[in-house]
This record gives structure tokens, C-alpha cells and sequence, in this order.
């Protein structure tokens, strides 16, 4: 019963937030205020505020309260279509910041290998880049690609901003999406660091392919881990 309550309340607060019955940046009643407004002990009360806060909702300020945390942008993002995300960002009118965080072989990974359809004793490189805008990171992008077809991706690796960019300077200018994938995650404690979330704040992940539209050849697998709280998607299949 004690965490059906907690749950009562979680989900009502929650709601008031996403209803904007409180605003961005205002203070939410004190512990004892809500405790009596829910007649419950005050511990229930913080149980919720707790689990609101880990879900990326709101805020604390030691000794002086907790406020509705200030979402302050978010971003459209079309998911299915061609353009690169570094396109899309500036299509939208946003400064896309990319940091490389490093290139690097991995070890054979039958899931991988069979979306690049690569052969076992093929060398794969996986290239992982942090996206921001406005001094806030919004995105992690993973890219799996085979030296088989990237003879230089040892050295250029750990340089690439655009994936997209370098396909088209060797020579693969028609890109193309095999598929997609959505689903929902919850970060790790690495990623917790790198987009700057709280252990239960969702991300959306998007696991897809790239290939190159003339030869059907499967140039990249990747995944990409989206701050959900930082877009709103646009799946229509049109574009």
C-alpha cells in the first residue's frame, strides 16, 4: 500500500509538471505542504519527490527547496529521413557542438558483424561521438563501420564530426536507411556522465543502418542515444 501511494503521488505531480500547472524554474510546495495536501507522513512524500527528481522532472537547492527543473529547448528531429544529424541541426537553425570520443577496434560481436554483414575475421571499428547544443549534450552517436570498406578508418576514426560527410568524400554520396529501430533504455552510469541525466531519465535509442543506395552495401550500423526530454520526434515516413 505504502508504494501505491508514493506511486499516486509520483504520477499526479508528474502530471501537474507536464500540464504545466507548475511552470519551469517554480518551487514546488515543501515536504510538509504536499504531506498534508496527500495526507500522508512526510517520508512517503520525499520517496516521490525522490523518484521525480531521478526522472530528470525537477531539481533540489539544499535548504532552500525543489523546483520544476527548466527544460529549455527541444529540438524536432526527424528520424526517418536522409539527412545527416549534423543536417538536420543546421536545417533547424541549431549549433550543433560534436565531440569525437575516440575510435576504436571492438571484439567480434555476432549482432554487429550480422547487421554489417561482415565476415568473422573482419576488422570493425566503432566510432562514438557526444552531440550538444547550447552547452547542454543531447545525444551519444555510436557508428560500427568495416574496414574492409574504410581502409583508413584506424587513423581517420577518432576525427570524424559527420559520418555522412566522410561516406560522401570516398565516394558514397546516395545514402540510404536499411531500417530502424526505437525502443527505450535507461543510461548507464558512463553515459549518466557524458549527457548529463540522472539514472532514470529515459533515452530514446535508434538502432539503424546506412547503406549505399547504388550497390546495396552496408556501409555503417549504428545506435544512437537521444536525451528524451531534448526532442520531439517527427516519424512520418514521407520525407
Amino acid at each position: 500500500m505504502p508504494a501505491d501511494i508514493e506511486s499516486k503521488i509520483l504520477d499526479d505531480l508528474m502530471k501537474k509538471i507536464i500540464d504545466e500547472k507548475f511552470h519551469e524554474n517554480e518551487k514546488l510546495p515543501s515536504e510538509n505542504e504536499l504531506a498534508e495536501q496527500y495526507r500522508v507522513p512526510r517520508a512517503t512524500v520525499r520517496k516521490s519527490l525522490a523518484k521525480l527528481e531521478e526522472r530528470g522532472f525537477i531539481y533540489s537547492q539544499q535548504g532552500v527547496g525543489r523546483y520544476v527543473k527548466n527544460e529549455s529547448f527541444r529540438v524536432e528531429l526527424n528520424l526517418n529521413g536522409k539527412a545527416s544529424f549534423t543536417e538536420k541541426m543546421k536545417q533547424s537553425g541549431h549549433q550543433l557542438i560534436t565531440e569525437n570520443l575516440g575510435c576504436e577496434q571492438i571484439e567480434f560481436d555476432q549482432k554487429i558483424y550480422d547487421r554489417l554483414s561482415a565476415d568473422p575475421e573482419d576488422n570493425i571499428y566503432k566510432i562514438k561521438r557526444l552531440r550538444v547544443i547550447k552547452n547542454e549534450p543531447i545525444a551519444i552517436h555510436i557508428s560500427y563501420l568495416n574496414q574492409k570498406l574504410f581502409p583508413d578508418i584506424e587513423q581517420d576514426g577518432s576525427s570524424i564530426q559527420s559520418i555522412f560527410a566522410y561516406y560522401k568524400e570516398r565516394g558514397y554520396t546516395e545514402l540510404i536507411n536499411g531500417y530502424s529501430l526505437l525502443s527505450v533504455t535507461f543510461p548507464t552510469l558512463k553515459e549518466q556522465q557524458l549527457l548529463a541525466c540522472k539514472s532514470m531519465e529515459p533515452l530514446i535509442m535508434v538502432e539503424s543502418n546506412c547503406l549505399d543506395a547504388s550497390s546495396d552495401k552496408v556501409l555503417e550500423h549504428t545506435k544512437v542515444l537521444y536525451r528524451s526530454n531534448k526532442f520531439k520526434y517527427n516519424i512520418s515516413w514521407d520525407n
